[in-house]
């Protein structure tokens, strides 16, 4: 067969294929065009070993690269040589019939171009295409590229080009080719350029995935099947711009993160180099940089399938200190990385826990918040991703002071119960992990904020108890939730009905005044109301004019108020109120106003006022579950509590129910079931069911004759016979619901008073209550009768008579005892003790002068210590019972003006000092019914200067108690003012700051106060008085700090109205005074301003102020007024020691800091060094504690004494002694005087009695007289009112006791043995009771052979204590604790 031929522009012949003719630039395309297809398909059919043919064809391979059809315009020519030359590259492999390098790369260049063909699927052409890009692939012909010197040019257009074509349309043999193509070259290569990199990375951006997801997937599967050849390229570009900051060797730089990213995702291999390098990034001083290397390892380390923090745990312990970085964007960053982390990675939390708790507590409020949502958010998706810890952090947060994070902490909490405790979605291991939550979020009702009280009543309306639940599975939920509460979380849960109670009436009450005549009476009165209501409301400020513009809605739109009068008539059921306040809300909506602060106000009142829980059908469910529980067919113990348990419970529930909703429970079927519980042994259950019966039954008598036929003498009987808590419901429900109340309490009345007998006292108490509340509720029948049982038996045969012996002295000397251990005899007295009161209140007058003599008798009560008759019968505890009844009933009596009036100085000053009784348990239980009176606004202002004697109270919790006790009286005192526009003419009583006259007066009569120059009583007075001041002073209203010095500057003027003409008294007075005007000086720059008005004195406490005369003279010596502004502590006491550690339990022992220890002896009369100033009361007041119980009555007392080595020998110790004086003072765990146990112990060794104990409130007996005289200081007064401390007092009298010499030391290297031990009086360290000062006593040889005795007294102590220990102590140092006299030894 004969070939074409022609020659080439180099003269050689040209040979084409049958059939082919020549092919030159004259012919037209459409013929170039087929010419081209018979030399591509005699190409294609060709194969490399047709060697006749490769030499035959190779000048037409060599014209197919020429310029003519590498540049030819038509797409068609263009396609058909690049196959051509394709084929051409495959024949010849591996040698190119091309020796050019500027040719070859032309024609790669050239076939690069037509591969972007392949974007057209839809194409004629594309087959070609594809057979181009397959043959490419197959044959691997860009390898021949690597000889050449620019071959990256062609490799990094040929990647691009690949890339931009990609698309979804491709099917998987396109992307195969592709990537054959692309990996041949990276994988056969010397290495990859950072152009050629950037040509593949470029893809992974964001921007560019978005843009073309088939290159991303490409570039993805690329990198995968290249790893292990593309990593040191990726480590090396990384390295550059990570570490070396070299930003221009690519323009990828900016990207290096999203990068890492992506590349981690596809393979972590790719990485292997670089996650150290990010380390290094993780502590760079650029803020912004540390957030973004934070934000891609929280996105490397939080992904689900990570291995990272396992792999490379240096960089996962470098990524969790960022969680303690200064730069808070970071911090923020790491918290809301964690909540991924505990999903996806349960197994790191343990790492997680602690970081997650120091950012809980973080200063930003956003952290605070964002830790909270990671908790939460983990928490409901899986529970046992979060740990118990990591949900305290959240219980933590429900009292954080931000209300946002608050809020977050407590509705997060909620979202958790109700998903595990209310649908149990995991079952009951991770209920009861969670069932912690209810109580928790009920506490915070607690808290002041009115926005915590409305989001706990929300939680409880939409997780606790959903409102939306069918009614029987409602009150199923609020049955066994109510059951399972603890007791302060019902305590709270009561509070919020109360409170919502309380603002329905409110509402009423506004709606009640609409109804009435317009007048400015009744203006004022809605406007008071209005301003209640507010108060209930967040954000008071703007409640009070967004309810003013409700008021006037209602008042202009009379179906608006009947539709909220409906809302809250007692007949409203929950359906109805739904209907209520969603009519309510659209007629005050706005429907061009989005947001309505306005309605937003009224939804919230609405809210609280709407009961969405309780009606009739749901008090009935409440009955019927509280039936089955007593028959024993409901499912307590599925719901985790016992029947017990929900049946005390139901009670319970039902009994506060019945105060804020009456009417629902007024129906025979409910009645039947309480009269049932009337029957039961539980006495808590019968208890409440009267209570019920006695708060809802007014219409039983005229609707439910069966009822109250059944009732009636089970009330009898519980009156006569039931417990006392019983016999007082019985009686008062008799008095509430039935019409002849008077014939029924007379049948009850007449059998007990004629059956009461005192030898019996255990068969007294039910029937002294009975007595005591018929009394107080019908005085007009019962007052004559209740007279003669007084006087002939409650009186004289019971409380005037001790009839058994109660181990004088109590068991093991114990100042209080459990209820179930009060004799019964004692518990009959405090019962009579309040029939008196009960009586009294009744009658509201003293025509027969009756209180008198009662307060006589509780005075005496009081003043001989609660034994009346002190015939030695009663134990100490019942003694203390005796004594809080008698203070507590004459604060009852107090609350009644008429008997306030006839209540002496005297008597208020006997009741006041209860507060510092000797027993623990009494001084708490009357400061609470104090502070519980006083809050009521029951009580006169003058009975909160008793709050100031709580200086003096030993234990710390005490005295912080009595100082929330003042701060909230105060503020209860000063809001009533400012709601009340009446209450300005009764400011004499209540205006806060009108206290200081009484206390003043108070603190003049005290019985600790004996020398008017005494320094230590000084101070002790300017405790109480600070302690009282610290709080009215906290802020200056109304320049309240020149009011309080121009009162007591008037106070001089006058004189003491209780002894108007004892000097002594009066000297006394003055002197409290004075002391308070140097208080007040020293803590107020505002107190010398002129007082805002002249101030009134009580004329009960003050005689008139002399007009003639002034009174200008300060009373203080100059050296006490010096010692009182500088703050100078006294010098210290030393008493005696032991030889063992103090130490309580559940307290540490308080050992003094080494920093407080002076490096330098201090001469023993020399002045000690001033304790810091202004220390606040929680600082210096600490308790130290002791090993035996509080109320012990004579404990051992155990101190602290360490070795200490001896600089000066043989030197006597100077030091002044001084007396134990005032009440008996009792630490949290009670002691006495040291030197006290030691003249115990020697008299028990000698058998010499012990001199008698001062009594409270009156001199020693004359029997005693003789005794206590010998210990006494013969000017010093008698205490009254407070329990004595015996004290160790000087006295020629007695040297057997106190005078006891020393002997001299014994060389300090010879070991001391028992019968050789000494005290090393060398250097005796006195600390302040608070640890704050240090005395060092040095030895000095004018030391006095008193002070000697006293220190002999310390040593016979130890040698009686312990004889072993002490001989291998060596030296000792004796520790002491000294403190001001007005706050007592605390040992």
């Amino acid at each position: 067969m004969a070939f074409p031929q022609s020659k080439s522009a180099d003269g050689k012949i040209i040979i084409y294929p049958p059939g082919v003719k020549e092919i030159t630039d004259k012919i037209s395309n459409d013929e170039l065009v087929k010419r081209l297809k018979m030399v591509v398909k005699t190409f294609m059919d060709m194969d490399q070993d047709s060697e006749d043919e490769k030499q035959q064809y190779l000048p037409l391979a060599l014209h197919l690269a020429s310029e003519f059809f590498l540049r030819n315009p038509n797409k068609d020519v263009r396609l058909l040589v690049a196959c051509c030359l394709a084929d051409i590259f495959r024949i010849y492999a591996p040698e190119a019939p091309y020796t050019s390098h500027d040719k070859l790369k032309d024609i790669f260049m050239f076939i690069t171009r037509q591969l972007k063909g392949l974007e057209d699927t839809k194409s004629p052409q594309f087959n070609r295409y594809f057979y181009l890009l397959e043959n490419l692939a197959w044959v691997k012909s860009y390898n021949i590229c690597f000889e050449l010197e620019d071959c990256n040019e062609i490799f990094i257009q040929l990647f691009r080009t690949l890339f931009s074509v990609i698309n979804n349309s491709h099917n998987q043999k396109v992307q195969m080719h592709m990537l054959d193509l692309m990996s041949s070259i990276i994988m056969e290569g010397d290495g990859v350029t950072q152009d050629l990199l950037d040509s593949i990375l470029i893809n992974l951006i964001p921007a560019h995935k978005n843009m073309n997801k088939q290159a991303y997937d490409l570039a993805k599967v690329l990198l995968k099947r290249t790893a292990q050849t593309i990593e040191p390229c990726i480590a090396s570009f990384f390295n550059q711009v990570l570490v070396l900051g070299k930003s221009s060797v690519s323009d990828l730089s900016e990207h290096v993160f999203d990068l890492i990213m992506e590349l981690f995702a596809i393979d972590p291999h790719l990485l292997l180099s670089v996650m150290p390098q990010l380390e290094f990034k993780l502590k760079s001083n650029d803020g912004e940089e540390r957030l973004a290397v934070v934000r891609l390892l929280a996105k490397l380390f939080g992904a689900k399938d990570s291995e990272l923090a396992t792999q490379n745990r240096p960089l996962w312990q470098c990524f969790l200190g960022r969680f303690n970085d200064i730069h808070v964007p970071v911090r923020l960053e790491c918290v809301k990385f964690a909540s991924h982390c505990l999903m996806n990675h349960p197994d790191l939390a343990k790492d997680l826990t602690e970081y997650l708790k120091v950012r809980s507590h973080d200063p930003e409020e956003a952290i605070r918040h964002d830790v909270i949502v990671t908790i939460i958010t983990a928490g409901k998706k899986d529970l046992s991703l979060v740990n118990d810890q990591l949900l305290g952090f959240v219980r933590e947060r429900t009292l954080d002071k931000r209300w946002r994070v608050r809020k977050e902490a407590m509705m997060g909490l909620a979202q958790l119960y109700k998903k595990y405790c209310l649908h149990a979605e995991a079952g009951k291991e991770a209920a009861q992990k969670v069932n912690w939550i209810k109580d928790k979020l009920l506490h915070i009702y607690y808290q002041n904020s009115i926005d915590d009280k409305l989001l706990v009543e929300k939680i409880f309306a939409q997780y606790l108890v959903p409102h939306n639940l069918e009614t029987e599975e409602r009150m199923k939920c609020l049955y066994y939730l109510y059951a399972s509460l603890d007791p302060n979380a019902v305590k709270a849960l009561n509070e919020m009905w109360k409170c919502q109670n309380m603002l329905r009436s409110h509402v009423r009450e506004l709606l009640d005044l609409h109804k009435q005549p317009a007048s400015e009476a009744n203006n004022t009165a809605m406007f008071a109301k209005l301003m209640a209501i507010a108060k209930n409301l967040p954000d008071p400020g703007k409640a009070q004019d967004f309810m003013k513009k409700f008021n006037q809605v209602l008042g202009d739109d009379e179906r608006l108020r009947a539709q909220l009068e409906l809302l809250i008539s007692p007949a409203c059921s929950c359906k109805q109120a739904e209907v209520c306040v969603r009519e309510i809300t659209r007629k005050l909506a706005n429907p061009k106003q989005p947001t309505n602060p306005f309605l937003e106000m009224v939804k919230f009142l609405l809210e609280r006022i709407a009961p969405v829980h309780i009606d009739s059908e749901a008090i009935s469910s409440l009955v019927k579950l509280m039936n089955k529980s007593i028959e024993g067919t409901a499912d307590d113990e599925e719901e985790g509590v016992t029947p017990d348990s929900a049946i005390r419970a139901g009670l319970e529930l039902l009994k506060v129910l019945s105060f804020t909703h009456p009417t629902s429970f007024h129906s025979s079927e409910t009645y039947e079931s309480l009269l049932q519980c009337l029957k039961m042994e539980d006495d808590k259950v019968a208890e409440a069911a009267i209570q019920i019966f006695r708060n809802t039954g007014h219409k039983i008598e005229t609707d439910l004759l069966q009822i109250r036929s059944t009732l009636i003498p089970i009330l009898h009987q519980k009156a006569k016979r039931g417990t006392p808590r019983q016999a007082k419901q019985a009686v008062h429900c008799i008095h509430a619901i039935f019409t002849n109340k008077e014939v029924q309490l007379a049948q009850i009345f007449e059998p007990l008073s004629k059956s009461l007998n005192a030898d019996t006292p255990e068969q007294l108490i039910t029937p002294l209550v009975s007595l005591g509340h018929i009394a107080m509720l019908a005085p007009d029948q019962f007052a004559s009768p209740m007279k003669s049982v007084v006087a002939n038996f409650i009186v004289k045969d019971l409380l005037m008579n001790d009839r058994v012996c109660q181990f004088p002295g109590g068991k093991n000397g114990k100042l209080w005892t459990p209820n179930e251990e009060v004799s019964p005899e004692v518990l009959a007295k405090v019962q009579a003790i309040k029939l008196l009161v009960r009586w009294l209140l009744g009658m509201k007058n003293n025509q027969s002068k009756s209180a008198n003599s009662t307060l006589r008798l509780l005075s005496a009560m009081l003043v001989s210590e609660g034994d009346l008759t002190e015939q030695k019968k009663i134990s100490k505890s019942d003694m203390s019972r005796l004594r809080l009844a008698a203070g507590c009933a004459i604060l009852k009596l107090a609350q009644e003006p008429c008997y306030h009036e006839i209540i002496t100085p005297e008597q208020f000053q006997l009741c006041a000092l209860v507060i510092n009784d000797e027993c623990y348990q009494v001084r708490q239980i009357f400061a609470l019914k104090l502070h519980k009176a006083l809050g009521k606004l029951l009580l006169p202002l003058e009975y909160m200067a008793v709050f100031a004697l709580c200086a003096k109270d030993p234990v710390k919790e005490r005295r912080a108690h009595a100082r929330q006790c003042l701060l909230k009286n105060i503020s209860i005192r000063r809001e009533y003012i400012k709601q009340n526009p009446m209450a300005h003419e009764k400011l004499l009583s209540l205006l806060p700051e009108y206290v200081v006259p009484y206390t003043v007066h108070l603190l003049a009569h005290d019985p600790d106060f004996t020398k008017t120059q005494d320094i230590e009583q000084l101070r002790d007075i300017k405790e109480c008085l600070w302690f009282m001041l610290e709080v009215l002073m906290t802020k200056n209203e109304n320049n309240s700090h020149a009011f309080i010095r121009k009162m007591v500057e008037n106070i001089k003027q006058t004189k003491d109205a209780q002894a108007p003409d004892d000097g002594k008294m009066n000297e006394k007075l003055y002197i409290v005074c004075d002391v308070a005007l140097i208080v007040i000086t020293t803590k107020s720059t505002t107190y010398n301003l002129d007082s805002p008005k002249d101030p009134v004195l009580p004329t009960k406490f003050f005689t008139p102020p002399d007009k003639d005369s002034s009174n200008n003279k300060c009373y203080l010596s100059d050296e006490a007024k010096t010692l009182l502004l500088t703050g100078k502590p006294k010098p210290a006491t030393v008493l005696g020691t032991v030889n063992k550690p103090l130490s309580a339990a559940g307290r540490r022992p308080q050992d003094r800091a080494p920093g407080l220890e002076m490096g330098s002896n201090i001469s023993g009369n020399s002045e000690p060094s001033s304790p810091a100033p202004n220390r606040g009361r929680e600082q210096n007041s600490e308790v130290p504690e002791t090993e035996v119980s509080e109320n012990e009555e004579n404990p051992v007392i155990l101190l602290t004494v360490v070795p200490a080595k001896t600089e000066k020998k043989d030197e006597p110790v100077r030091n002044k002694t001084s007396t134990e004086r005032g009440k008996k003072r009792t630490a949290p765990a009670g002691s006495e005087n040291i030197q006290q146990i030691t003249e115990e112990r020697k008299s028990e060794e000698s058998a010499a009695p012990v001199p008698p104990k001062a009594r409270r409130g009156r001199p020693p007996k004359a029997v005693s007289e003789s005794n206590t005289a010998k210990n006494s200081d013969p000017n010093k007064a008698a205490g009254r009112g407070r329990k004595r401390v015996a004290a160790s007092q000087e006295s020629p009298a007695e040297p057997e006791t106190t005078n006891v010499k020393v002997p001299k030391q014994q060389e300090t290297n010879v070991k001391r043995t028992s019968a050789q031990r000494q005290m090393d009086l060398q250097r005796i360290q006195v600390l302040d009771s608070d640890g704050y000062s240090v005395m060092d006593l040095e030895s000095t040889p004018e030391s006095s052979a008193e002070e000697l005795d006293l220190f002999k007294s310390c040593e016979s102590s130890q040698n009686e204590v312990d004889n072993t220990k002490l001989a291998e102590r060596g030296f000792l140092k004796v520790r002491r604790k000294s403190m001001p006299k007005g706050r007592r030894q605390r040992l």
